[in-house]
C-alpha cells in the first residue's frame, strides 16, 4: 500500500520515457535496470514511500511499465545542486604555471563532487586556489583535472587551467604518451621479477562498486594493460611498482586481484584479510596494526610524466609515499628481518 503523502511537497529528481515497443514489465525491475546507481531493492522502498509516479501518479512497484510512459521520481527534498563552490582545503601543489598544475593528492580525500561528497573534494580545493583567476571556472568541464585516482589512493594529478591545455593533455592521456607509475604493496611473494596484466576490466555483476576482470578482446568491459615491477619482496607481501597502458577504473586494484595478489587493506578487492602467512597469534596480532597503520588500498601515484601542451618540454614529476604507506613498508622491512622471513623470489609461502 502506498503511504499518503499529501502535505509533503515534492521536487522531481528524474524523469524518463519509456521506450516505444517496450513489453509490459514491472517498473521496479525496468527502472533498475535504466536507472545507474540504483537498486531493485530501493526502488520498491522508493515506490512504497509513494515517490515513483508515472503519468504524474503514484503507483505501486508491481506497476507493469507501457510504452510512452512518463515516469517521474519525486522526492521530498529538493535535487541537490552540484555546483562546485570553492572551499578552503589545503593543497600540496608540486607545479605550477600559467596553463596546469601538478598537485599532490592525499588519500581519504575524494577527488569530485558525487552521491555522499558534495563537499570537502579535491576539485573544491582548487577551485579555492584559483578563486582569483578569472578564467578559471571551475563548474566549466573544459578546465580543470585531467584524469582521476581513487579517494583512497594517494598521489599526483594534473590539472589544467585553460580549455587548450586540457584538450591537449586528455589527448596525451588517451593516446597513452603519458607516463605514470604507482608503487603498491600486494599480497603474496610474485614469484616473477616483472610482468605484464592483460584483460578487459568493466563492472562487477555481482558488486557494481567493484571491477571485474574480463578475456581481452571480450565485448564485456575495457582492454587494459598493467606492467609490473617487483621493487623489494618481504615474503608475504611484495613491494611493486605498477605502470600503466592503460587509465581504467581500478585498473590496478582489479588487475592485481586477478592474478590472486590483492593490493594490502584493500577491503573492496579482498586485500583487508590476512592473505598470507602464519597461524600464530602473534602474526595476526601484527597484520591488524598494520591495517590500522595503514587502513587503505596501499596504493600511491608516484610518478607522472607528460609534454607541456605549450611549451613542448618534457616535464616529469615524483611524489614521496604518504606517510602511512611509508611506515607500513618500514614495519614490513622491519618484521621480514626480525623474523627471518625467506624472502627467496621462487617461494610463495601461503596459509
Amino acid at each position: 500500500m502506498i503511504e499518503e503523502i499529501d502535505d509533503t511537497e515534492l521536487y522531481e529528481h528524474l524523469r524518463m520515457e519509456v521506450d516505444a515497443g517496450q513489453e509490459p514489465v514491472r517498473i521496479d525491475k525496468y527502472m533498475s535496470e535504466h536507472v545507474q546507481h540504483s537498486s531493485r531493492n530501493r526502488i520498491q522502498k522508493a515506490a512504497d514511500a509513494g515517490f515513483i509516479h508515472v503519468n504524474d501518479k503514484p503507483v505501486k512497484s508491481n506497476y507493469k511499465v507501457r510504452p510512452g510512459d512518463v515516469i517521474t521520481l519525486m522526492l521530498d527534498r529538493p535535487h541537490y545542486d552540484t555546483t562546485i563552490e570553492p572551499e578552503d582545503i589545503p593543497l600540496d601543489v608540486v607545479y605550477e604555471d600559467d596553463q596546469l598544475m601538478v598537485v599532490n593528492k592525499p588519500a581519504g580525500l575524494v577527488v569530485h563532487p558525487g552521491v555522499g561528497n558534495f563537499h570537502g573534494t579535491l576539485v573544491n580545493a582548487i577551485a579555492w586556489h584559483l578563486r582569483e583567476l578569472p578564467s578559471y571556472d571551475p563548474n566549466d568541464p573544459s578546465v580543470g583535472l585531467v584524469h582521476r585516482i581513487d579517494k583512497d589512493t594517494s598521489g599526483l594529478l594534473v590539472v589544467a587551467k585553460t580549455p587548450e591545455a586540457k584538450t591537449e593533455l586528455g589527448a596525451q592521456f588517451f593516446n597513452h604518451d603519458t607516463h605514470r607509475s604507482y608503487q603498491a604493496l600486494v599480497w603474496g611473494n610474485i614469484v616473477e621479477d616483472n610482468g605484464r596484466i592483460e584483460g578487459n576490466i568493466g563492472r562487477d555483476p555481482k558488486d557494481r562498486q567493484r571491477m571485474a576482470v574480463f578475456p581481452p578482446g571480450s565485448e564485456i568491459g575495457k582492454s587494459a594493460v598493467t606492467h609490473y615491477r617487483v621493487l623489494e619482496r618481504f615474503g608475504y607481501t611484495t613491494l611493486v611498482e605498477c605502470r600503466l597502458e592503460t587509465g581504467r577504473t581500478h585498473q590496478i586494484r582489479a588487475h592485481m586481484k586477478h592474478i590472486g595478489h590483492p593490493l594490502f587493506a584493500d577491503e573492496r578487492y579482498g586485500g583487508m584479510e590476512i592473505l598470507r602467512g602464519e597461524r600464530t597469534a602473534s602474526y595476526k596480532a601484527y597484520i591488524q596494526n598494520c591495517f590500522k597503520l595503514c587502513g587503505r588500498q596501499a596504493l600511491h601515484a608516484r610518478t607522472l610524466g607528460f609534454v607541456h601542451p605549450v611549451t613542448h618540454e618534457q616535464m616529469d614529476f615524483t611524489s614521496e609515499l604518504a606517510s602511512d604507506m611509508a611506515q607500513l613498508i618500514d614495519k614490513w622491512r622491519n618484521y621480514t628481518r626480525s623474523a627471518d622471513i625467506t624472502t627467496n623470489r621462487n617461494i610463495d609461502i601461503t596459509t
